[in-house]
């Protein structure tokens, strides 16, 4: 709202300093910090009236050290991560942008499946919550929302520059506008991946919007997951989602930059700059919700707050095209999302062929695991933050080598 409302005034009445608005950094900046100041600002006062209605976490007893003083402690306090975003997005980015758009849509509806799941387990009084099928019709949903939007929206396209015969800026750039299917591949130079392949010729082209859909449901609903089972531990979730936050933006800045994208070799993607001040935004919600959410957490996120950030994270890395990296930026997620289906799948297994089920980890997810061999729960998590760390910085480190 403000790039709008300063742009008016820069063009009607000159007004000084009105053009900083223009600028994506000085817009991420005022995201990041106004953030952090709703964050700080109205997190106590959202934990207070959490714990004033009395929706405290219940705790099943799973014989984690330290795991039963937690009964009480407000959860739903994904709120101070919506509101810490939402609000900074909605005054620093431009609202017209397919991009942000799509951002907006997704933390919105993800957030309000979230929702529901906690209203079930806090009001209702049921441990289970929303029923897993439902989760993942709302998630199908915005699956199809995000693939549509993408493959059919006529502002979503990939920039193709020719190449200059004169090394000269005297030579205009001669470049083509064109919709496709393309993402990023890491590692490998001048390679990308085209959805259309994986119809194999055995169908005509025009129905990879089919395919590209399924992947993009596929992707929103494995990420969204995997940051819900992430969220186990105090500050896991939201520390883990800082770093992929930042990761995001600079992928973002990096794909919306002419010279940046020639020189990595990466798709230029025409108005993607915009989803900078959104990621800035995001990490900024992130770290003001880890004030109160750091070891030992006055508020639980819930799932209002990790099935959305989820979500989100999955339709940034569509948006820009680079989900081909969530294996190695979302690393944290993606294995504690593994050590989950290993050990059931295995003790599944196992009780139908030996009529006793067996575990290969002491408890699931992971970090319940290394918790169960006595890690302490701050060491835990900042062992886990130090790896998120080290996969994005090999991630981006990929680019350079492609």
């Amino acid at each position: 709202m403000l790039y709008y409302l300063f742009h008016f005034l820069d063009e009607r009445y000159n007004f000084p300093g009105a053009g900083v608005f223009q600028y994506i950094s000085f817009r991420a900046l005022g995201a990041v910090i106004t953030s952090l100041l709703i964050a700080a600002v109205f997190g106590r006062r959202i934990i207070d009236i959490l714990r004033n209605l009395q929706i405290g976490e219940s705790i099943r007893d799973l014989g984690l050290e330290g795991q039963m003083q937690k009964r009480g402690t407000p959860t739903m306090g994904g709120f101070i991560i919506l509101a810490s975003l939402l609000i900074p997005a909605l005054l620093f980015a431009k609202l017209s942008n397919v991009y942000i758009v799509l951002a907006l849509v997704s933390t919105v509806w993800t957030g309000l499946i979230g929702f529901l799941d906690d209203y079930i387990k806090v009001f209702k009084k049921n441990k289970e919550g929303l029923e897993g099928r439902f989760k993942v019709v709302g998630q199908i949903g915005l699956g199809l929302i995000v693939g549509l939007t993408l493959y059919f929206n006529q502002y979503v396209k990939i920039r193709k520059y020719a190449p200059r015969l004169l090394n000269t800026s005297a030579v205009p750039d001669v470049y083509t506008d064109i919709k496709s299917t393309l993402t990023t591949v890491p590692f490998v130079k001048n390679i990308d991946f085209d959805y259309s392949s994986l119809l194999f010729g055995l169908l005509p082209d025009s129905y990879t919007w089919i395919v590209y859909v399924l992947v993009c449901i596929f992707i929103i609903t494995a990420v969204s997951n995997g940051a819900n089972i992430t969220d186990g531990i105090d500050g896991l979730a939201a520390g883990t989602s800082v770093v992929i936050g930042i990761t995001l933006a600079i992928l973002a800045w990096l794909s919306s930059n002419k010279i940046a994208s020639q020189y990595l070799t990466i798709m230029f993607i025409p108005n993607s700059g915009e989803l900078v001040v959104f990621c800035a935004a995001f990490v900024g919600a992130c770290v003001g919700f880890l004030w109160y959410n750091s070891y030992p957490a006055q508020v639980f996120m819930g799932d209002t707050g990790s099935l959305m950030i989820g979500g989100v994270i999955a339709v940034l890395f569509l948006a820009i095209r680079k989900e081909l990296m969530i294996p190695l930026v979302c690393g944290i997620f993606l294995i504690e999302n593994l050590s989950v289906i290993i050990q059931v799948s295995y003790f599944k297994y196992t009780k139908r062929k030996y009529g006793e089920g067996r575990r290969v980890f002491l408890m699931s997810p992971l970090h319940h695991h290394f918790q169960k061999k006595g890690y302490h729960e701050a060491k835990l998590v900042t062992r886990f933050w130090i790896v998120g760390i080290i996969l994005a910085v090999l991630a981006l480190a990929t680019l350079k080598l492609r």
